[in-house]
C-alpha cells in the first residue's frame, strides 16, 4: 500500500518548508548524509537512494536554495524515528528548528504516531519543547509517547 498525501508547503518569513521529495536538492542531501562530517558518519553512497525512498523527507528552502533537511522513518502507527535534522549554520538561530519540528509533527500521516524516537548530542532543549524526554539508559536517545 502506498499512501500519497499532499502536504502543502508552509512559509515562515523568507523560508519555505516542504515535504515533497521531488524538490530535494540531491547534491545537498547527498553531501549531508554521505560525506563524513561532524553531522554524518558517512552513509555509503550506494544506499543513498534507498534512504530517501524509504523516508518521509522534509526540506527548508531560502530564495530557492535548500538550507535544511530532516527525515522520518515510520510504520505510520506505532513508531516514528526522526533523523538527520539539519539547518545550514548561517540560517540557525532564526526559529527554523522549531518551525521544522512543528511542520514534521503536523504532517497528516504522522499526527497519530504513538511513540517517537530520536538521537541528539546537543539539541535536547529543542526537542523537549515538543514532548521528547531523555532516556535514562542513554543521554543521546530521546523519546516521546502520545497517550491520547
Amino acid at each position: 500500500m502506498t499512501y500519497r498525501i499532499n502536504y502543502p508547503d508552509q512559509i515562515f518569513g523568507e523560508y519555505t518548508f516542504c515535504a515533497d521529495k521531488t524538490r530535494l536538492d540531491l547534491n545537498y542531501v547527498y553531501n549531508l548524509l554521505c560525506v563524513p562530517s561532524r553531522y554524518s558518519t558517512g552513509l555509503p553512497p550506494e544506499r543513498f537512494a534507498l534512504v530517501l525512498e524509504n523516508s518521509i523527507c522534509f526540506c527548508i528552502f531560502y530564495q530557492g536554495k535548500q538550507v535544511g533537511f530532516s527525515r522520518v522513518i515510520t510504520d505510520f502507527s506505532e513508531f516514528a524515528s526522526l533523523w538527520d535534522v539539519f539547518i545550514d549554520e548561517q540560517h540557525r538561530g532564526k526559529g527554523l528548528g522549531k518551525m521544522m519540528m512543528k511542520f514534521i509533527l503536523e504532517h497528516p500521516r504522522l499526527r497519530g504516531i504513538f511513540r517517537w524516537f530520536l538521537m541528539t548530542e546537543d539539541a535536547h532543549g529543542l526537542y523537549q519543547k515538543y514532548g521528547f524526554k531523555t532516556e535514562a539508559y542513554n543521554p543521546y536517545v530521546m523519546m516521546k509517547v502520545n497517550t491520547g
